[in-house]
């Protein structure tokens, strides 16, 4: 079946415009967003698709990442110096290619770590202190442990995104939830989405699908960054991952309760408090937001306008081939523009974890804050805090090795995943995409959505665990 444009001339509720909204978006849902059992083990069809790839590529993948990363940095840096004029203005591959100074740096640091790292070279002192850039605790774990599930989930994320995008599904739910995420979380309905894909799958898709459809002109750069740095949630998988490095997988569906209940208080609280609150509601070329894109036209109800817009977006969907060219230009994208700035960052937050006791500084002061709360050995608690900020595992790797206490790894093991923010995916991610925000309003938002679900999950923990 063509899924060609010219059939806005048809009948608006015609079988065929019917068709086209309905099998791809279908088909999304599928891909996206239906929990199977894998394995003995809950998750979507893309993640078990990503895992497959993953797997058939196990002996040259990192080979492929770091020949990726290096070419990008190598082609990027002569295209951005000379600008050669077969580089149309406003193309995609300029886009790609040309890039601002501190994003020329990221892709050059990237490509350092990550020869550094292939290579196991890269050994030097500063003082007493001797680091290794390619040791697995540093660049090695982002290279071998974090770059292939990138790579993988980015390739058949980018390529099958379209099925969830542009067929009309978004405008579906987004209208029917309008007066629901406004109003409660001051974004439209379509970022429910994003939530249900990062929950079900991984953070990494909810904020493809954010940086994507910003850069459409479908959220303002408010909308972007609340949903960017609020909704892009730690999947189910990811979830099962750390309650089992803190050994308390028997606690599973109350560890889940309270992630949930803290990331609802967190999702309330932050977007009202600065630097959330003072993101400006113009589109990403500046143009501001005219009258109320969500309004209920008059006489109509909220489903018979839902579906009139969903098949609306139907009705004037691209053709297969246009579609296909849509998804490979994201996977393209996500894989030679963000690989490379996750590397450099993902590996100095790790530096800094490893090497430095920066974040031990930066933890301190939350020690009577977890006295406050009475929980068991607040000083280790305290310790693991900010380092989450660096990487999502690190605090439940910190907890399973010096904690005792269950209350204690469970509040631990919470916190990490709600805290959402952190450098070796998330935020590296948030960075290298048109999404407005910087590295400092990151930490700021880690730190607020720390104050807001921290005595959630305490108050959970004491109630559930004891």
């Amino acid at each position: 079946m063509s899924l060609e444009a010219n059939q806005s001339t048809a009948p608006r509720s015609n079988f065929a415009t019917i068709m086209i909204f309905l099998i791809p978006s279908l088909i999304g849902v599928f891909l996206f967003m239906t929990p199977i059992n894998y394995g003995g083990e809950f998750t979507i069809p893309i993640a078990i698709l990503a895992k497959e790839l993953k797997g058939a590529l196990a002996h040259s993948i990192t080979l492929i990442v770091t020949l990726v990363i290096v070419s990008m940095a190598v082609i990027s840096g002569l295209a951005t110096l000379f600008k050669p004029k077969f580089l149309k203005a406003g193309s995609f591959v300029r886009h790609l290619l040309i890039v601002s100074p501190i994003w020329l740096v990221a892709r050059t640091l990237g490509a350092i770590f990550v020869l550094m790292a292939y290579l196991k070279v890269g050994t030097f002192s500063i003082g007493d202190t001797k680091i290794e850039i390619h040791s697995d605790a540093v660049g090695g774990l982002v290279l071998h442990e974090l770059m292939p599930i990138l790579f993988s989930v980015f390739i058949l994320a980018g390529l099958l995104l379209p099925l969830l995008l542009n067929f009309g599904l978004l405008e579906l739910v987004g209208t029917l939830l309008t007066k629901v995420m406004r109003p409660l979380f001051g974004v439209p309905g379509r970022s429910a989405v994003n939530c249900v894909a990062s929950w079900l799958g991984d953070g990494s898709v909810g904020i493809l699908m954010t940086a994507k459809q910003y850069e459409e002109k479908h959220y303002t750069q408010r909308e972007a960054a609340i949903i960017g740095t609020t909704f892009s949630a730690v999947s189910i998988t990811f979830c099962l991952v750390v309650i089992g490095q803190v050994k308390l997988t028997h606690l599973f569906a109350p560890f889940y309760l309270t992630v949930c209940m803290a990331g609802i208080a967190a999702a309330l609280i932050v977007p009202r408090l600065p630097p959330l609150r003072f993101k400006k509601d113009i589109y990403i070329d500046g143009e501001e937001v005219k009258g109320n894109p969500e309004a209920l036209p008059e006489g109509k109800t909220l489903f018979k306008h839902s579906l009139d817009v969903a098949l609306d977006k139907a009705r004037h969907a691209q053709t297969i081939k246009e579609t296909l060219i849509d998804g490979l230009k994201n996977a393209v994208d996500m894989v030679f523009a963000v690989l490379p700035v996750v590397m450099a960052i993902g590996t100095i937050a790790l530096v800094i974890a490893e090497y430095t006791p920066v974040f031990q500084w930066l933890g301190t002061p939350f020690i009577p804050l977890f006295e406050l709360m009475q929980i068991p050995e607040a000083e280790k608690a305290a310790q693991t805090v900010v380092v989450g900020f660096a990487d999502m595992f690190i605090p439940s790797i910190l907890a399973a090795q010096n904690i005792n206490s269950e209350l204690t790894r469970f509040v631990v093991a919470a916190m990490s995943v709600t805290q959402l923010i952190y450098m070796s995916e998330v935020g590296a991610l948030l960075l290298g995409s048109k999404i407005p925000v910087n590295i400092f309003e990151l930490f700021m938002i880690f730190i607020l959505r720390t104050l807001v679900t921290l005595p959630v999950i305490a108050l959970m923990g004491h109630w559930l665990v004891g």
